[in-house]
């Protein structure tokens, strides 16, 4: 599943980041912000009518993403312990 997919508030894990090509700077400052697996993350909230920006906790870091951006990064549900 793609973080742009996820519901708002449902708990995920990082999976990866995907690269659109070669040494792409996108993707290497989406890990170089904590994006990488294994990290906790979910959806905060999300702009009007699901649009952009995406708001998205990594850890206590909240960034504002936008849906292309947000669709880089896969995830997995978090499961429940």
């Amino acid at each position: 599943m793609r973080l742009s997919e996820l519901p708002q508030g449902a708990p995920a894990v990082v999976d990866r980041v995907h690269d659109a090509h070669a040494a792409d700077p996108i993707a290497q400052r989406l890990r170089d912000l904590g994006f990488v697996d294994g990290e906790p993350v979910r959806v905060v909230a999300t702009g009007p009518m699901g649009g952009d920006p995406v708001l998205i906790q990594i850890g206590y870091t909240r960034f504002a993403l936008r849906r292309a951006e947000a669709a880089r990064i896969s995830v997995r549900s978090e499961v429940a312990a």
